[in-house]
């Protein structure tokens, strides 16, 4: 057994963590609205066509913000034909997926499902194929209280309270030259600083994301970030920032690395932002909103296929990963990622919620829907990695693995919160091979107890949940003891482990 050692204390923090750093996503892609969370007609369904099963599952997620409409679909996205008498509404032809928008889910509907489903939306604007016009329209239309032409139209489309929408992101990838209106670095900023200086005019209060690279290993980053930033930072608020993992090589060891590389990506974005805050002579802090990340890889040739040789299908069955135990191991390790600099990411969205590369799944046709394996990772995480981050010591053991190297055993962050006077400890064990024995002073929390210790675990690393039964589900387990302040706990190998601390 190999051996590790932490120290937290409550005088050493990193940030009060933005809930909406918990964020997920829906985009009009494959089955994600249709057949995900909208199935008029279903016994499951509620009177407006929404899933009641799926929203009981989101709404345990504590999903705060979702990012709606997309994506890549947004980029051709006319949002006029989304309101309105639904009878009346045209169907598209959507590029981005090659498939058939029905337009019965519009922007109304999708804010009441937000509301039901009790969080807010994040709205992306259409910086492809439209522009600033349309963006102040579209910002009219949902925050304007009434008197003007958008928002005399929203009440006269059954809406009469405005949607209040406070988060926009200003278009989605824009430097993909998959993106219909892919745009250059110059070209981009350019825009976003006219569309942002426009949009808070009309509503001061909202909060503006700038298009970040649309992965690390753009070529254009994050030179992308820099000459962007420079035009539009006095009036954004926000960078974005998308990537995706996954284990094409079937090395699980090499895997469970992959966060090493979120970690770099968001270092290398925050030096970005203050190297132009500092070049500005700014006070601002540009802070980091991480709008898409998650595994994505299994679905990839079948998606290929269906867009190919079968377009124009209303709702096809896209990106629809399965996800086995490692994935979840992968999605539990970018969670704490993400909450490890929670001082500069304040939104990230799980991309996407439903069907698409999704935590929760649909049977087509109208079946039950159910649980993914990575559903666990991050609804534990989402629950009790509320608080004030602390700042741990960490002494580790390390490994190298084919693509990595210094890989630490143990990962790991702790939250506090304060208010409900608990610590929750998220630590993965990414040696696939032997236990770690974790040692954890915490004799700063004083009057704390050790109260629950959670694992996610499984033999097999290609363990999957479907319809039929759960292979991979959180249990409670016996390997921490606590005494005198000091807390030991044994992570067996290749392991999601939460462990809770209550006064």
């Amino acid at each position: 057994m190999k051996n590790a050692k932490m120290i937290l204390d409550r005088a050493f923090t990193v940030s009060k963590v933005d809930e909406r750093i918990y964020g997920s996503f829906i985009e009009h892609l494959g089955r994600a609205v249709y057949d995900g969370i909208y199935q008029p007609g279903n016994p499951l369904s509620d009177e407006e066509g929404f899933r009641k099963d799926v929203l009981d599952m989101v709404r345990e997620l504590q999903v705060p913000i979702v990012r709606y409409p997309g994506g890549n679909f947004v980029s051709s996205f006319v949002w006029e034909d989304s309101v309105g008498p639904v009878e009346q509404r045209p169907k598209r032809l959507e590029l981005a997926w090659r498939s058939l928008e029905k337009n019965e889910v519009g922007i109304g509907e999708f804010a009441r499902w937000a509301k039901k489903a009790d969080s807010q939306v994040m709205m992306a604007i259409n910086l492809g194929t439209r522009g600033i016009a349309d963006a102040c329209n579209l910002l009219e239309y949902c925050n304007h209280p009434s008197g003007s032409k958008y928002s005399d139209l929203r009440i006269s489309h059954g809406s009469k309270d405005p949607f209040n929408i406070k988060v926009w992101c200003l278009g989605n990838e824009m430097d993909g030259p998959w993106q219909l209106g892919h745009k250059t670095m110059q070209e981009y900023g350019r825009l976003a600083e006219e569309t942002a200086k426009a949009m808070k005019i009309i509503d001061p209060t909202i909060e503006l994301v700038s298009c970040g690279s649309s992965n690390l290993d753009m070529p254009t980053f994050p030179a992308w970030e820099a000459v962007s930033l420079e035009q539009d930072y006095n009036y954004v608020d926000y960078v974005s920032m998308h990537n995706y993992y996954g284990n094409k090589a079937n090395d699980t060891a090499d895997y469970l690395a992959v966060s090493d590389d979120m970690d770099a990506f968001i270092r290398s974005v925050i030096a970005t932002c203050d190297y132009v805050k500092a070049k500005k002579r700014s006070k601002k802090t540009i802070n980091l909103s991480f709008d898409e990340w998650n595994v994505w890889f299994h679905s990839n040739e079948a998606d290929n296929d269906l867009m190919k040789n079968h377009p124009w299908q209303v709702a096809p069955p896209l990106l629809e990963d399965i996800y086995n135990f490692e994935d979840a191991l992968v999605v539990g390790l970018l969670m704490i990622t993400l909450l490890r600099h929670a001082d500069r990411v304040k939104m990230a969205c799980l991309a996407q919620l439903v069907n698409v590369i999704a935590p929760i799944m649909t049977e087509q046709g109208g079946g039950k829907a159910w649980k993914q394996t990575i559903y666990y990772p991050f609804m534990l995480t989402s629950r009790y990695g509320r608080g004030t981050v602390l700042q741990p010591v960490l002494d580790s053991p390390a490994h190298d693995t084919a693509a990595h190297e210094d890989v630490k055993d143990v990962a790991t962050v702790a939250v506090w919160n304060e208010e409900k006077e608990e610590v929750a400890i998220f630590a993965v064990n990414r040696n696939i091979g032997e236990d770690v024995e974790l040692v954890t002073d915490v004799r700063s929390l004083e009057g704390y107890h050790l109260a629950e210790h959670i694992v996610l675990e499984n033999k097999d690393m290609k363990a999957v949940n479907s319809a039929a039964g759960e292979a991979v589900a959180p249990v409670s387990t016996d390997r921490s003891r606590f005494a005198d302040g000091m807390m030991t706990s044994v992570l067996k190998p290749a392991t999601w482990n939460m462990i809770l601390l209550k006064k």
